[in-house]
This record gives structure tokens, C-alpha cells and sequence, in this order.
């Protein structure tokens, strides 16, 4: 005997998240367009924020996206399975981001942030032409808006790796 399946209820506040991040995605496939001439070498420096002294900072939107990502991965990579130091120096010392394995591949790619997104480390190859300052200034306004609508002051960056242990 199965059994009875319980019906599910409507849970207006995850329809409304739901909805906020597929209008966030939307904004990270015009980004991605924008963006579509660069490329990246793939050194895996610009996850390493000790060494660049450069982090990007993430809204509330951005980071719900972020961590229903590393949910359905399993959970945050264990130490043992993060990157290795570029340099022989102590791990801490590079403050890596976590989401960093140690093929040096980002384990939540697809759903990495606009600063992870916007080739602004100086070995990226830019584009046939720039992306204007105002084109990536209207691209962080939406995902404000967005993050607005999702909590008060969601707006409001925070650093990527502090954000992420809240």
C-alpha cells in the first residue's frame, strides 16, 4: 500500500524568490551577450582575492542563487577537494574562493555572480569592442532592483567570501 501523497500547498514567498531569480538569470544572459567577444584564460587568479586584493561583492539575489547552486551540488566543497595555492604559501593567505575545486574550475558556474561574470581581471582578452561603464552600470541596477524586491537592503553588497559564511 502507497502512501497518500500530500498536497502541496502554495508558498507565495518561494513563487516570489522563484521569480526573482529567473528574472536574475535573465539579466546574467544579457550580461553573457554583452560580454560574448572576451575570453578567459582560465588561470583561476581572479578567484584568488589575497593575491588580486580585488572581491566581488554579491547582493541578496545573487547569493540565494548562489546557495540553492552549492545545495544542489551537495553542499560547500570540503577543504580537501578546494584549489590548491597558486603560491607556496599558506592557504589562508590567498583567501581563494570556495567555490574554486582543484581542477581550478568553479564548482557553481552557471550560477556565479555579475562580478565573476564581467572578465575584469587584467588577462582576461576583451571583446572586438568594450563594454561601456554605463552598459555594466545598468546591469548592477537591475540586479539591485532585483535584490531590493527580494529583502531590505538586499541591494547592498557584501564581499563574496564574508557572505557566504552568514
Amino acid at each position: 500500500m502507497t502512501k497518500p501523497r500530500r498536497a502541496r500547498t502554495h508558498d507565495p514567498e518561494r513563487a516570489r524568490s522563484r521569480d526573482l531569480e529567473a528574472e536574475l538569470m535573465a539579466v546574467y544572459r544579457d550580461v553573457e551577450a554583452a560580454y560574448s567577444g572576451y575570453s578567459c584564460p582560465g588561470s583561476t587568479e581572479c578567484c584568488r582575492f589575497g593575491i588580486t586584493g580585488r572581491e566581488p561583492y554579491v547582493t541578496s539575489i545573487e547569493l540565494l542563487v548562489m546557495r540553492r547552486a552549492i545545495a544542489r551540488r551537495g553542499g560547500q566543497l570540503p577543504e580537501k577537494r578546494r584549489a590548491l595555492p597558486m603560491v607556496p604559501r599558506e592557504r589562508d593567505d590567498e583567501r581563494t574562493c570556495s567555490m574554486l575545486d582543484y581542477t581550478g574550475r568553479c564548482s557553481i558556474y552557471d550560477a556565479r555572480p555579475l562580478g565573476c561574470r564581467t572578465f575584469w581581471c587584467h588577462r582576461a582578452d576583451t571583446g572586438p569592442t568594450a563594454v561601456e561603464r554605463d552598459v555594466l552600470g545598468a546591469f548592477v541596477r537591475r540586479i539591485q532592483e532585483l535584490a531590493v524586491r527580494h529583502e531590505h537592503d538586499g541591494e547592498r553588497g557584501r564581499p563574496l567570501t564574508r557572505a557566504l559564511v552568514d
